[in-house]
């Protein structure tokens, strides 16, 4: 469970990190059933609703961007999102009613794993307050040269920063970013970062031959209600579950403005949005 000085970094910081929190047991189990999963799949032939795959690669490829909610669909991960050591954690930083929100495998594949440009969560799904985070768990070793996670730090107090352009959101920050400040966590498989849903934070492509495999999870408090913004609150709603304490039939309103994202259709994903942008800026 998290200690307090790792409290007091999150809260300081927008972000803490604990390393050796999954087992290398508990990595193999994941990683096994990450291999299941993926079995098979091609650009050509896989499930659209349970994985997305890398672009520029042909028919065949078979190099898998993307796997979602996992925690959903697949009882080892379910179980994961559920365990007590995670939850005693989340407590410490959310409070005791808890609900499970998303889930989402980034797999970074060896030398060809896609960029993530900065970003803060919140800004996708805007809610009654600010009590949200991520936990991303590597399932390898993470550094710079395989796309480690990089965060601003002390940003997460300061609201949402822009993430449209011409009143329509492109899924990144389009303001400028001072990534002179940003601070790259590196990593063993094992590693659990808590990632508060304000802070900014990105990724580089995977340079290097090994694989950046991050199982990203998804909790909020059970106070913090979505605002509606049509159909992909929907579909984010969707997998939302408790999973510690009791609901909460009241929301809590924070004293920041929360900025409504305005979408064009309903985007499979950050990539997507992302790619939009480059594409509008060329």
């Amino acid at each position: 469970m998290l200690g307090a000085e790792q409290v007091d970094q999150f809260q300081r910081e927008g972000f803490c990190s604990e390393p050796g929190f999954l087992s290398g047991e508990e990595i193999a189990a994941l990683l096994t059933g990450m291999d299941w999963i993926c079995a098979g799949a091609t650009v050509a032939s896989h499930n659209g609703a349970r994985m997305e795959m890398e672009p520029d690669q042909g028919p065949e490829g078979n190099r898998v961007r993307r796997i979602y909610e996992p925690c959903t669909y697949y009882p080892e991960f379910r179980q994961l999102s559920e365990s007590p050591k995670l939850l005693d954690s989340l407590a410490r930083l959310l409070g005791e009613n808890l609900l499970f929100h998303y889930s989402k495998i980034n797999m970074k594949p060896p030398a060809i794993g896609s960029v993530v440009e900065w970003h803060q969560d919140l800004a996708y799904y805007p809610l009654s307050n600010t009590d949200s985070l991520a936990v991303l768990f590597y399932l390898d070793s993470a550094n710079q040269t395989n796309g480690c996670l990089q965060v601003i730090p002390e940003v997460h107090r300061k609201g949402i920063l822009n993430h449209s352009s011409g009143g329509i959101f492109c899924g990144q920050i389009t303001e400028p970013v001072d990534a002179s400040k940003a601070v790259a966590i590196e990593g063993p498989a094992g590693t659990a970062i808590f990632l508060h849903g304000m802070t900014p934070h990105a990724s580089a492509p995977n340079t290097s031959p090994y694989a950046r495999r991050t199982l990203i999870l998804g909790y909020r408090a059970a106070d913090a209600y979505p605002i509606y913004v049509g159909e992909t609150t929907l579909h984010a709603e969707s997998h939302v579950r408790l999973v510690r304490g009791e609901k909460v039939w009241h929301a809590r309103f924070g004293t920041l403005a929360m900025p409504i994202p305005r979408y064009e259709g309903v985007p499979k994903s950050l990539y997507d949005l992302q790619q939009r942008f480059r594409e509008q800026r060329t």
